[in-house]
């Protein structure tokens, strides 16, 4: 279970939950995964025990729609809830700070990656420009610059593949990907393609 949800967390939350408005099991799983971030998605097995807990409590009830079991809180259940808002309030305190703590490592693994792209990109325009020097006797300024080409693809080709694996591996693990931090990427990569033309450019 997430660290967010200590002991008897999850019960009250749920109780919050319902607190909202009727919900079926997977209405209740789905909002658990959105309040967090993506950070934890509570299993079948996990929540449908905690709510036949809370009926035997007579704090929640449940009816049949057809193939869904709708639960809804009792006036017991609102009055735990009622009782109970300090800890409520200190649960939502918790999951703010991990979806945070979760955005903030998606951010600084961009972040190195566009230094890392940075990084790449420049050696890639410092060999162009070197390869766009006046040739020695004898050497093919053409093949210097397919070798570089082919640098600079590997390079590319790496960066992507390194990129892509962490975004990947983030989103797998059930983790959020931070917009503000794809969109600092994506001005990164294109300002530096803007550099490595220009330098190309001065080459000539």
């Amino acid at each position: 279970m997430s660290p967010v949800f200590q002991h008897g967390d999850l019960r009250l939350y749920l109780l919050l939950l319902l607190d909202e408005g009727p919900r079926h099991g997977y209405d209740l799983i789905q909002a658990l995964t959105d309040r967090t971030g993506g950070t934890y998605t509570p299993s079948a097995g996990t929540i449908y025990p905690r709510l036949a807990k809370l009926e035997e409590e007579e704090l929640v009830t449940k009816t049949v729609d057809g193939r869904k079991t709708i639960y809804e809180i009792t006036d017991a259940g609102r009055a735990e809830v009622d009782a109970r808002r300090g800890d409520i309030e200190n649960i939502e305190s918790g999951l703010a700070d991990s979806v945070r703590l979760i955005a903030d490592g998606v951010r600084s693994s961009v972040q190195d990656a566009m230094r890392s792209l940075n990084a790449d990109l420049a050696a890639a325009a410092q060999s162009m420009r070197s390869a766009a020097q006046p040739a020695p006797p004898r050497t093919d300024a053409r093949t210097q610059a397919r070798e570089q080409l082919h640098r600079a693809d590997a390079a590319l080709t790496d960066f992507r593949g390194r990129v892509r694996t962490d975004l990947r591996t983030q989103v797998a693990r059930g983790g959020t990907i931070d917009a503000e931090a794809i969109t600092m990427f994506i001005d990164a990569i294109d300002a530096a393609a803007r550099d490595l033309v220009a330098a190309l450019h001065q080459g000539h």
